[in-house]
């Protein structure tokens, strides 16, 4: 790596370290527990999980039987996760480490997952070529994607509007992108298939307060706020409450908004 990218990449850690994801995902958990569920996953299948978080899908998944190996850039989300792992008393490994470095032997896993993580590394091709490694031939590569158009990747635009994305980085919602996935997966595996997908996103407050939870808790938007001034956090704040407003389908005071994320299956060769 240059000394550019290094750097980056400590920048990043340090992005996802913020708020307190373990938290911010409880409000995700119903799509997470959907997403799980469609990978029909049976007992003793090997799993890895890139860029696991907390490990709202690997926990379950390993309470299900399935042998879990999570791995997160995020050393503090790793910790969270062997807490709850250990409190849960479920047998599950995970590991600190990077999804365009993965520490595991060719062939390692049955299938490879990444729901919404893996997206955010800064060099995609060194992404796709590790999660195609580390399975098996004929194992699954599966990923959820937030798509450019969804909600969340209008959100990603917006705060991009105040707080411009590092150069050096590919935009993560380039693989929620049909084309570009199939061409980023397309070598090493035997087919691509891809589906749209809604993800709920659900929450018992007011779009002004959601964007205040994402604020504290979600690591891109801490980092993006703190970066503004007064002016431009109030500008911010308003673009944000601007647009989970105009998403949102609830009328009780709550927030229910929909945010549509490419659903990639790859097959390795």
């Amino acid at each position: 790596m240059t000394p550019e990218m290094e750097a980056l990449k400590t920048r990043l850690k340090a992005t996802w370290m913020s708020g307190d994801y373990g938290h911010f995902a409880k409000y995700l958990e119903p799509g997470a527990l959907d997403f799980l569920k469609r990978l029909e996953l049976t007992p003793g299948t090997r799993m890895l999980d890139v860029a696991c978080g907390a490990g709202q899908i690997a926990i379950p998944a390993a309470r299900a039987g399935v042998e879990v190996t999570g791995v997160d850039i995020a050393s503090n989300l790793i910790e969270q996760a062997r807490t709850r792992a250990k409190e849960e008393g479920v047998d599950a490994q995970f590991d600190e480490g990077d999804a365009e470095m993965l520490a595991y032997p060719d062939a390692s896993f049955d299938v490879v997952v990444s729901l919404i993580g893996a997206m955010f590394a800064p060099r995609p091709e060194h992404v796709a070529a590790e999660l195609i490694r580390v399975c098996r031939p004929g194992g699954r590569i599966v990923m959820a994607n937030w798509t450019p158009e969804g909600h969340v990747g209008q959100m990603f635009k917006t705060i991009g509007k105040h707080v411009p994305p590092p150069a050096l980085m590919a935009p993560p919602v380039k693989w929620g992108d049909e084309a570009t996935v199939r061409e980023r997966l397309g070598q090493g595996t035997t087919g691509v298939h891809t589906n749209k997908r809604m993800y709920p996103m659900v929450y018992p407050f007011p779009p002004a307060d959601v964007v205040e939870f994402f604020f504290k808790y979600y690591g891109p938007t801490n980092r993006a706020l703190a970066a503004l001034d007064t002016d431009g956090q109030a500008a911010l704040r308003e673009d944000l409450v601007r647009l989970w407003t105009a998403n949102n389908h609830a009328s009780d005071g709550t927030t229910a908004v929909d945010s549509e994320y490419l659903e990639v299956m790859a097959i390795r060769g």
